[in-house]
């Protein structure tokens, strides 16, 4: 009898997820397509986030009108559902779009020329690629994974009775911006979905870890997370910017320079967020501290 080398139960599986995650069929001979893929209009763009804004803004109107400001609605586990949900498609999404770009490069490097590197075609797309193929299979399915994002909107209204302008263009800047990178095969799209899905696998673990109740962090780590985003963003625009300049231009630029017109404006709007609500703490230590200097006094 002739022995058979058997791999291990554990090398098998991790075959298996790569198959699924990038060499299925699905993944592999994905397009984008008006006609074809769900979600893939300007219509269909606009006009999930008219209605977003609609619902969302007659269901705080609602609220306002009909319940006490103080009794908030009973959700019960969905919003710890919702939270473990999108922290597996979150990581899911990084974990094919990492398969992926492994695959695609292994299979058109050939194709770049001497001149450009792996880091260069992550920062900057060749003029004239296609969106489809493995790596915007995965950016399909973060553009979807968008509109259940904005979900989480409506528990903030049930819950606490907060609505704000800023709260609704923050969630629906990223559908346009996702909508985009597939439309216009923009560059710098996968390490864009990398940094996000990672960020956002780590910010809705930790929010269904604290709505089971068990602690919180001592440090605000959904903050620290997002800033830490933003900072990588901005490093690898400015690989871009330089590509595009003196590296024979990049695919989809002027949906990217749309995007960081965005992104800068989304950024002021985050840091100025950020500095009020650190001002306003930092007033609230003091004044708690003074008025136990007074108590002891007395």
């Amino acid at each position: 009898m002739q022995s058979q080398s058997q791999s291990p139960p554990s090398s098998s599986t991790l075959q298996h997820l790569n198959y699924i995650l990038s060499e299925h069929p699905l993944v592999v001979g994905f397009r984008w397509s008006h006609a074809q893929s769900w979600g893939a209009t300007w219509v269909f763009l606009f006009s999930s986030i008219s209605f977003y804004f609609a619902v969302a803004g007659t269901l705080h109107v609602l609220l306002l009108l009909f319940r006490h400001r103080t009794r908030p609605v009973p959700l019960g586990p969905i919003p710890a559902m919702h939270s473990l949900a999108m922290s597996v498609i979150s990581a899911t999404i990084l974990a094919g779009t990492l398969t992926s770009t492994a695959a695609e490069i292994r299979d058109t490097r050939w194709l770049w020329g001497r001149n450009r590197t792996p880091i260069q075609w992550l920062l900057c797309f060749p003029l004239g690629t296609r969106p489809s193929g493995r790596v915007f299979f995965w950016s399909y399915a973060f553009y979807l994974s968008r509109y259940l994002h904005i979900i989480r909107t409506f528990f903030t209204i049930l819950r606490r009775r907060k609505l704000s302008l800023f709260h609704l263009f923050a969630n629906s800047i990223p559908m346009v911006m996702s909508f985009l990178w597939l439309e216009f095969s923009q560059s710098f799209q996968v390490l864009e979905i990398v940094f996000t899905a990672f960020t956002y696998s780590v910010v809705y673990g930790y929010r269904f870890w604290t709505e089971l109740g068990l602690p919180t962090a001592s440090f605000p780590l959904v903050t620290n997370v997002q800033i830490f985003l933003l900072c990588l963003n901005l490093m690898g625009h400015f690989g871009v910017l330089f590509l595009q300049v003196w590296g024979g231009g990049c695919n989809g630029i002027g949906a990217w320079v749309f995007n960081s017109v965005i992104n800068g404006a989304f950024l002021c709007m985050f840091l100025n967020s950020f500095v009020k609500m650190r001002w306003i703490r930092k007033k609230a230590m003091e004044s708690r501290t003074t008025n136990g200097k007074l108590i002891k006094l007395h």
